[in-house]
């Protein structure tokens, strides 16, 4: 059993919403739940993996600029600020601290529900609380 867990965080990077989908699955098919639930916000960090038209698109509606690095396999590369890109390690940082949840690391649950769950309950104890 493989799943991703994609989170959205804020400035401080405490969790704001997160979800999940299969392992198997391109991020950019998961970012599709995204753009509805975004808070206000100026920037939007992203790894590799989100990089598409569609979703940079949807961001620039909502008045957000994408700061998403282009794919290698990208024609034309999108220029992205690479300063503002090195500050996405709080976002990593966020999912380190998760992991320090042993049952979270290890992924004890099987069920997807139950995972997402735990991962919920860690992340409000840990950074809302």
């Amino acid at each position: 059993m493989n799943s991703k867990l994609h989170a959205v965080t804020d400035a401080a990077s405490r969790p704001l919403r997160m979800f999940l989908t299969a392992g198997q699955r391109s991020d950019y098919i998961g970012a599709r739940a995204l753009p509805d639930g975004l808070p206000p916000a100026e920037h939007m960090l992203a790894d590799r993996g989100y990089d598409a038209d569609w979703y940079r698109e949807a961001l620039e509606d909502k008045g957000i600029t994408p700061c998403i690095p282009s794919r290698k396999n990208r024609k034309v590369p999108i220029p992205h600020d690479e300063a503002r890109y090195r500050k996405r390690q709080k976002i990593e940082n966020s999912f380190a601290r998760l992991k320090d949840w042993r049952r979270v690391a290890t992924r004890y649950d099987r069920c997807p529900k139950v995972f997402l769950s735990a991962c919920a309950l860690a992340a409000v104890v840990m950074f809302w609380l």
